[in-house]
Order: structure tokens, then C-alpha cells, then sequence
């Protein structure tokens, strides 16, 4: 009986050492800069831990509130009024009726990254890689641009539109606000 526990141990034993050969562990001299310095970092965050904890949320009143923003946010036919910051931004002028609020440029439909094997030769070796847009296009990381769905002045429809300045979106008209150009909605 010890024979086959013995044999069973150094069987054990031999898988494990094989498994953990094949791991891309680097000796500890062989580590890059980066990876020492996330170690460090990472004993440094457990420390840290150690010593503070969580931090004891009870009300949860933040996540109540963006759980509230993103449920009015979501609500059909929601009007908004949109404005551009003047030349100084200590003024709005109004731009026009909206529907929602804007979404920045860079905003994505689907994940902008995949993950890709990155050497078939070596399995367990990925990269993660940028992904295109359903629309065939990558979009970028940070773009200034917004999009909105702007109601028509002269008519009913509303339009997409694509602005560069920065904007103020409100659920609300803001009383004494001029509008962005002569002869523009009021």
C-alpha cells in the first residue's frame, strides 16, 4: 500500500512539474521593468488593503442615482434642449430641441477590442486587437465630436447631428439663453 501511495505521489508530482513547466513564468532576474514594477505595485495594493479595507458603503446613494439617471435616460420620446458654450463658457446659447442626450464620437456599439490568438505556435499566447464598428469602420478611443438627434427648425423630423464644441443637453429650457446663430429656433 505505501508502494502505490508513493507511486501515486511522485505521479503527481511529475504532471505538476510538467504543467507548471509549461507556464510562461520568467525567472525573477529575467522579469522586465514593468512586470517587477507591477509586482511591487501589486504588494504594495495588498498592504494597502490589508491595512484600510473597504470602505463601508451602507446607503449605496451613488449607484441608486446612476441607476436612476440611466432609467430616465431610457425613456421614450424624452425632449431635451440642447446648448453651445460661448466663446468665454461663462454663457449658453441655445442650439435647439433635441431628443435624449448627446452621444460622444467615440462612443461604440459593439466591444471595440477582440481577443486574438497571437502566435499558433505557442498555445495560450493572446492579443487583444482593435475591432471594427458593425459599420465596417474602427472608431476612435477619444474623438471631441458629439452626435445628436436634433429636431428640424423648419419642420417635424429630427436629424442626426454631429457637433464639434463642447454642449450643455438639459431636460429643461434654460431661461435668458440667446440662440447659437441669427434666426435660429427660439
Amino acid at each position: 500500500m505505501m508502494k502505490t501511495k508513493t507511486k501515486l505521489s511522485l505521479a503527481i508530482l511529475a504532471a505538476l512539474t510538467l504543467i507548471l513547466a509549461g507556464c510562461d513564468i520568467p525567472p525573477q532576474d529575467a522579469r522586465t521593468s514593468d512586470q517587477k514594477q507591477a509586482a511591487q505595485q501589486e504588494t504594495i495594493l495588498q498592504e494597502g488593503t490589508a491595512q484600510t479595507g473597504m470602505p463601508a458603503i451602507k446607503n449605496f446613494r451613488e449607484r441608486k442615482l446612476m441607476k436612476d439617471i440611466l432609467e430616465m435616460r431610457d425613456q421614450n420620446g424624452l425632449v431635451t434642449y440642447t446648448y453651445l458654450f460661448g466663446e468665454n463658457s461663462a454663457k449658453v446659447c441655445f442650439f435647439g430641441n433635441t431628443v435624449g442626450y448627446g452621444l460622444p464620437y467615440s462612443t461604440q456599439y459593439t466591444n471595440p477590442q477582440k481577443i486574438a490568438e497571437k502566435n499558433t505556435f505557442q498555445s495560450g499566447s493572446y492579443a487583444i486587437l482593435p475591432q471594427a464598428d458593425p459599420n465596417g469602420l474602427f472608431s476612435p478611443q477619444a474623438a471631441e465630436g458629439t452626435w445628436i438627434l436634433m429636431k428640424d427648425p423648419k419642420g417635424t423630423e429630427t436629424k442626426p447631428v454631429y457637433i464639434e464644441p463642447r454642449i450643455l443637453t438639459t431636460p429643461f429650457k434654460l431661461e435668458g439663453a440667446d440662440p447659437c446663430y441669427p434666426g435660429g429656433p427660439h
